[in-house]
């Protein structure tokens, strides 16, 4: 079931047409996006493919594959963007963001110490001209989804 006023519900309607951005990488659950509006590239968000407005609410097939997909994503963004640590984060909060997703966030050595933990937050919803253009999302996506193969194939 999609939500006609969720973001989130309205991108999956358009799934077969996303460009790279908004679809990084996806399976039956899940969905993977970089943010757009973030001076932070490789933040991304994974959201579930159905509406959910709670965690409580993931089908147990969501929950058993939503620890790989964090680790998973977190291992793909230090391969490309040599981060630290990855922050993982959820709240929901947002008007027209109710939808369940996770921030999955690098964390650079060199972030000033005022943006790390919560404070990373005062990097999303920047102006366009401080936030990751869409050809470099872009680009980061087709990056992240090289690692994540690879990472599949080994599995395999």
């Amino acid at each position: 079931m999609t939500t006609p006023d969720c973001y989130v519900c309205r991108k999956e309607a358009e799934f077969d047409a996303l460009p790279p951005r908004e679809c990084v990488a996806s399976d039956q659950h899940w969905r993977v996006a970089h943010v757009f509006n973030s001076a932070v590239p490789g933040w991304l968000v994974l959201v579930p493919r159905r509406h959910v407005t709670a965690v409580h609410d993931l089908t147990d097939a969501e929950a058993a594959s939503l620890g790989m997909w964090q680790v998973g994503l977190s291992r793909a963004l230090r391969g490309v963007t040599g981060c630290e640590k990855t922050y993982v984060i959820q709240f929901a909060e947002a008007e027209g963001f109710s939808h369940v997703h996770f921030h999955i966030v690098p964390r650079a050595a060199d972030l000033r110490p005022e943006h790390r933990g919560p404070g990373v937050f005062e990097l999303l919803g920047r102006p366009a001209e401080e936030s990751v253009p869409s050809d470099e999302a872009d680009r980061m996506a087709h990056s992240l989804r090289a690692l994540l193969g690879e990472a599949s194939n080994a599995q395999a």
